[in-house]
This record gives structure tokens, C-alpha cells and sequence, in this order.
């Protein structure tokens, strides 16, 4: 009986903590005991982590919507060696008459497989390459400077990205906080077509996110994207390239072409984007989404 307790007291939890073999990583990368943490291997920018771990914020064109909304839906994220899907959703909310506004939105969760090149491309500890992982929440508030005045329509927007996301070890998210501010524009032309509305579009601003190099905890970059939406009565058809360039030139220069067409119903907008990543950030996306608005 003594022999059974001590088995209980001892073995067991020494099994419960045992540490994973880290040995595979080790070898394949060269670390020994007395070396800075794993951490300290990773490439804390877009070229090197998930496809949402440090994406290219979307453009707010200038206006404030007066409506509230909901948009949530799935997106699908194809590259060679890291095939991801997830699950994003988006918070609207309008006050002092479309004057002001709020926005929370994040990928709330992302499934991802990884193939071995990718996984060691980017130092991460996944040995499986695969799993789930929860996105960061992002906050943003929105002021509408200037609207039907003969200056474009100008929306300025504060935004903070969290923490929140998780699988560091896989790579996926940056586990650290950013921030960014931009101004966007945007200008309606007439386009002698009934019902139809030429409105060109623009974005340009500061984007910063914290890193784990030690000299230069801070990577700072300019954000900046441009593009045209041809709006009919119920449908908008929309083209832009947008991206931000970092002073590392460690794959913190993300350049992205987004196709975007919404169907608009009285209460309901469905939408479906398409994303072609051209610089650093090298991935082909398609976003499906539902989105519910009301007064």
C-alpha cells in the first residue's frame, strides 16, 4: 500500500509536467543551452507568420455609414505550404449622427496546416504544423472630418490590434500588442450612367507593431492603398491596392490587390473579396460574408 501512495505521489505528477522533446527543433536550428529563447527566432512581420497575424488593414473610403452593423462570415487563405481557413467577424456602431463610430472585429477562430518548409521557413515549434489558434481583436475609432464639402470626404481612424491571438509557437500571430492611424478619402463622381456612381478612394497613414528584436522593439511603417468603387443601386463593384511598408525589410512590406462586390438588400449585404498578395504578404484569399444592418 506504502509502495502504491509513493507511485501516486510521484510518478504521476512527474508524467503530468514532463517537458515536450524539443529536441527536433533544437537540431534543426542550431539552439543550445545558454541561447536566447526560441522567441528570439521568430520574424515578428507579415512575410513570416499567418496570413492574419499582420494583415493589411481594409480602407474605410472616406464615410461614415449611419447604420449599424454586423458582418461575420468564413475566409479561405491558399498558399503553397500553408492552406488556412477561419472564422472572422466585424462589430459596427455609429453615434452623434454618423459623426463618430466604433469598430471591433477579429478572427475568432482559424484552423491551419503547414508543410514542413513553411514551418522551418518560419522557425516555428508546431512539429505537427497543424492545429487551431484563436486571432487577435482589433479596436478602432472612426471621426468623420469632412463630408459634401468640395475637399473628399475624410474619415479619421485610431485603431489598436491586441494580443490576443495565440500559437506564437506555431507562428501563427505576433503575441504583441500594435497600433495604427490613417486618413481615408474618398470623392463621388458623376459617371453620366443613371443609378451610377464613380467614387475613387484613398488611404495613407502609420501603422506600428511591437517586435522581439531587443535593439528595436518597434517596427513603424507607412500605410498607405488607393482604388475605385463603381456603386450601381443595389450592387458595388470595387478594385484597390493598399499596403504598408516597414523600415526592416524583413517581410514587413505587405502589398495586397483586393476585388470586392456587395449585394445590397434592404436590411442585408452579402459580400464576397478577393485578395492577391504581391509583396511579402503571399497569399490568394477569398472572404464570404453576411452583413446585417439597422438604423
Amino acid at each position: 500500500m506504502k509502495q502504491l501512495i509513493f507511485f501516486l505521489l510521484t510518478v504521476i505528477p512527474l508524467s503530468c509536467f514532463s517537458q515536450e522533446d524539443w529536441n527536433w527543433w533544437n537540431e534543426l536550428h542550431g539552439w543550445e543551452p545558454g541561447m536566447p529563447s526560441w522567441r528570439f527566432f521568430l520574424t515578428i512581420s507579415p512575410g513570416f507568420l499567418g496570413p492574419n497575424a499582420l494583415p493589411v488593414p481594409e480602407m474605410k473610403k472616406g464615410i461614415l455609414s449611419g447604420k449599424k452593423e454586423i458582418e461575420f462570415g468564413p475566409d479561405f487563405h491558399f498558399k503553397d505550404g500553408d492552406n488556412t481557413q477561419d472564422l472572422s467577424g466585424r462589430f459596427y456602431y455609429p453615434f452623434a449622427g454618423a459623426k463618430i463610430a466604433i469598430e471591433v472585429y477579429g478572427v475568432m477562430l482559424e484552423h491551419y496546416s503547414m508543410s514542413d518548409a513553411i514551418r522551418d521557413e518560419r522557425v516555428a515549434r508546431d512539429k505537427d504544423a497543424r492545429g487551431l489558434a484563436i486571432g487577435d481583436l482589433y479596436f478602432s475609432s472612426m471621426i468623420q472630418l469632412l463630408r459634401d464639402r468640395k475637399f473628399p470626404d475624410t474619415v479619421l481612424r485610431l485603431a489598436c490590434k491586441t494580443a490576443s491571438g495565440g500559437r506564437l509557437d506555431a507562428a501563427r500571430y505576433a503575441d504583441s500588442p500594435g497600433y495604427f492611424l490613417d486618413l481615408n478619402f474618398s470623392k463621388n463622381l458623376s459617371s453620366g450612367l443613371r443609378n451610377t456612381q464613380w467614387v475613387p478612394f484613398g488611404m495613407l497613414g502609420f501603422y506600428s507593431w511591437q517586435t522581439n528584436d531587443d535593439m528595436n522593439l518597434q517596427d513603424d511603417a507607412l500605410l498607405y492603398g488607393a482604388g475605385m468603387d463603381i456603386r450601381f443601386k443595389e450592387m458595388t463593384v470595387s478594385n484597390s491596392l493598399s499596403g504598408y511598408h516597414g523600415y526592416k525589410d524583413n517581410g514587413d512590406r505587405p502589398i495586397v490587390y483586393t476585388f470586392d462586390l456587395q449585394k445590397k438588400l434592404k436590411h442585408q449585404t452579402f459580400r464576397i473579396q478577393y485578395l492577391y498578395g504581391l509583396h511579402d504578404w503571399i497569399y490568394q484569399t477569398v472572404k464570404l460574408s453576411y452583413i446585417w444592418k439597422w438604423d
